[in-house]
């Protein structure tokens, strides 16, 4: 199984989410982050003061699949939070080892998702 964490623009989360549940991807975890890349912040001028803010605002999605899943969640996610803009995001791709159901302790396998 795969981790999918998305770290994208605030306004692209309901589009995501749509996408990935219309295509059958109706589990994930949304959190409201802040941060920077390249672009380091942006500057603002509030009442003739410059203010520059560094971190900003983002939302990150973890979503957890099968391996043969991987290449279709990443093009539903790239499709619905691209601008073509500096501050698009990013995501980051890891294994998962084990996932285990808290409820029953049901524990999925690589055939069978539990999530």
């Amino acid at each position: 199984m795969k981790k999918v964490e998305a770290i994208v623009r605030n306004d692209k989360l309901s589009f995501i989410k749509k996408a990935l549940a219309d295509s059958g991807f109706s589990g994930l975890t949304t959190y409201e982050v802040k941060g920077r890349g390249k672009q380091s912040g942006i500057i603002q001028i509030l009442n003739g003061t410059k203010i520059f803010a560094d971190l900003l605002p983002k939302t990150k999605i973890d979503v957890v699949i099968k391996d043969s899943n991987l290449d279709k969640v990443l093009e539903l996610i790239i499709a619905n939070a691209r601008t073509g803009s500096i501050g698009d995001g990013k995501i980051f791709v890891s294994d998962v080892e084990q996932v285990i159901r808290v409820r029953d302790g049901a524990k999925a396998t690589e055939d069978e998702e539990i999530i």
